[in-house]
Parts: C-alpha cells; structure tokens; sequence
C-alpha cells in the first residue's frame, strides 16, 4: 500500500497548485485523479489577471486569447461600460490545457500521479486510509480538491451550507463573420437570465456562451431557454457545431469549517468562487496555496495547521467573499434599485470590478455606507 503525507482528491487548479506548493518544501504528496489526464472540464475558462500573475510559473503556453478590453451590457437599457488595461484583465483557457500544466510541473518536483482512481470511501485516524477503486493510499493529510460536488467533503462529514447555483454553457462553433465580430472583446451580459449574466468568450477557433444564475431563488430556470434567447441578443442567427455542458457553481462558503477530520477543503469544495461573477480558478489557485503553506508551517502537525488554514483564511479569501455575497443579493436582487446605481456611476463600477479582477483591490469593507452614500447621491 502507498503512503504519503498528504493525498490531494482533485487535479483541478485547487488540487494541482496545492500539490506543486507543497513538492516545493519535500512533502511526499499525491494527487488522485478519477480520469485520464488531459481531461475535458466544463467551465468559462477565464483566468483573471489577479490569478494569472500569482502563478509561480509562466502559463502562456496554454494561453489562447488575451483580452485588454471587457464589455459589460444590460439587459433591456442602453448601458454599456467598457474597460481597459495594460495587462490582459482575462486570459483564454482550455481547463485541460490548464490543469495539466499545473498537474506536470507538480511532477516535476516529485509529485505521483494516479489517474484512473475514484475515491469510494476513507477511514479516518491518525493516518486516513483512502480507499479508491484502484486499491488504498495512506496519508496523514487529505487535500479535497473535488470540485462543486466534493464527494469527499461528504464522505467527511460535511453537511451543505454553500449556496450552489445552475449554469449552462456551450462550446459553440459559428461562421466566421460571427466569429470575427465575437472575438474581439470579453463580453458580460447582465440580466438576460433573471438574476444573473450571460457570457461570450472567444477561444482560438470557437466562443464559450454560457448563462448562469448567480442568487438563489426559488423559482426554476429553464437555462436552455434564456441560452437561445442569449444567441439572438449576440445577433448569431447559425450554429455549425455546439456542445452544451451543464454544472454548478457554489458562490458561497461553508459556514461551519473548513478542515475536519485532517482533510482541507479548497476551491470550489470550499465554496470561494467570486459571489458577484462567480469566477473560481483564482481562488482555487490561492486556497490551494494557503492549504499546503499551513500544512508545511506546521511541520505536519494537524492542529496547527488547521489554525493556520483558517487564519490565512480569514486574512485573504474570506473577508472578500462574504462581502461579495451581499454585494452580489443588491447587484441581482435589487435589479431597479441597481439600474439606477448603474446610470450614474456605470463606468465607476466596471472599472472598481476589473480592479479585483486585476488584484488591485479587494471589495470594500464598508460596503454598506458606500451603497447607502452613493444612493443618496443619486436620488436626491
């Protein structure tokens, strides 16, 4: 039976970068995999500059488009604001591509690799026996890379407390002059889906248009409906070939803890996708940073390295994520409210967001005297 320090469930952003950080300092790490890497991953594939320039090693190989400019639209008004920066606010990815970079240059530091390996249970104590259709690991730690579902956050005893929404996307192939007109800009398209966006990435040779909900309600979507709906708005009018691919995304975090029984949670186990936009990778990158950094620092001591994952935590991830959850209840929620916010201080607001996007700032703590101040402003 193999055994290791730490065995990482995952080999997404999340899983990889954790298991690249902690090959660094000589723990003997593993990543499980249930498939067969390079492996097709259903998501926008936008990596935000914040997450890009944090990267200890140079992506651009994986790169497909780089994108200086994002257009944000409105449903239904004439408001559209459009940003600019010297550096590329989003960069175009494949998650295959991606994740196999990262999940290579772990290897090269000494990582092991199982593919093929679906984790079916886990004993717990000192040491956790994962028990995986391929046979059983051992390891101290267990790094829960796992994705939305995170079969393992249950298999641990995790109760569901993140707030998890539906989207739908599509890899869609179109005649070139609508590939032409598409494939300039990033573009976000605010309520054509009620309480959420529709989005248009350009990728080398296709567009990923997708929809999601980004608030939960009560009511069912019927996301097939607001997609088409979306393509007309886009003026695509013929598709030669598309794909769709539906999936979740939590926009909250768990609210109870985020280590338990000496496994770790990050990225979208976690719940730390941005609440407003739900963007996850640069996120996932970091939480799976500060897992293995707390581990290292605590010379594998479980105690101290769960006090501090929470702390680094509470000092990064945390605070910016619980405050975008309820930015993101006004942005979606108070929709007439927020059109008015948006009519004066449109452009202050696009550039404020590609700002976090870029890792120059973080959403404000006092959001709600900003609100409040800024909407005084307008109406009186």
């Amino acid at each position: 039976m193999q055994s290791f320090d730490v065995a990482i469930i995952g080999s997404g952003p999340a899983g990889a970068s954790a298991a690249f950080e902690l090959a660094k300092s000589g723990i003997s790490t593993v990543i499980i995999e249930k498939e067969t890497l390079p492996r097709y991953k259903t998501c926008g594939g936008g990596l935000v500059f914040r997450g890009r320039k944090n990267m200890p090693f140079d992506v651009s190989s994986v790169v497909e488009k780089e994108f200086y400019e994002v257009d944000t639209y409105f449903a239904n008004t004439p408001f559209k604001f459009t940003t600019n920066r010297n550096q590329p606010i989003v960069s175009m990815i494949m998650r295959d591509s991606f994740d196999n970079l990262i999940v290579e240059k772990a290897k090269e530091n000494g990582v092991t690799l199982l593919q093929n390996h679906k984790v079916l249970d886990i004993s717990f104590g000192d040491i956790q026996t994962i028990h995986t259709s391929e046979g059983d690991i051992k390891a101290k730690f267990i790094i829960a890379g796992d994705g939305a579902l995170s079969p393992v956050s249950k298999i641990a005893g995790w109760k569901e407390t993140r707030t998890v929404i539906p989207a739908l996307e599509y890899e869609v192939e179109v005649p070139a002059a609508d590939f032409e007109r598409l494939s300039k800009n990033v573009r976000f398209d605010v309520d054509v889906i009620p309480f959420g966006y529709g989005w248009c990435f350009p990728k080398k040779n296709h567009l990923s248009i997708g929809v999601g909900v980004f608030v939960k309600t009560k009511q069912k979507m019927d996301l097939k409906k607001y997609y088409a709906e979306y393509l007309k708005t886009l003026g695509i009018n013929e598709i030669i070939t598309e794909e769709a691919h539906g999936f979740v995304i939590p926009v909250s975090p768990r609210t109870d803890t985020f280590v338990k029984n000496n496994v770790f949670l990050i990225g979208d186990s976690a719940g730390f996708a941005d609440p407003i936009l739900a963007e996850g990778i640069s996120n996932a990158i970091l939480s799976g940073v500060l897992a293995a950094q707390s581990i290292v620092e605590a010379n594998l001591d479980s105690v101290r390295a769960s006090e501090l994952y929470h702390g680094k935590l509470e000092n990064s991830i945390l605070p910016e994520i619980k405050t975008g959850v309820i930015l993101s209840k006004f942005f979606y929620e108070k929709k007439m409210l927020r059109n008015i916010f948006v009519k004066k201080y449109g452009q202050l607001l696009a550039n404020a967001m590609t700002d976090v996007f870029m890792g120059d700032r973080t959403y404000p703590k006092d959001y709600k005297a900003a609100i409040r101040r800024k909407i005084k402003e307008v109406i009186f």
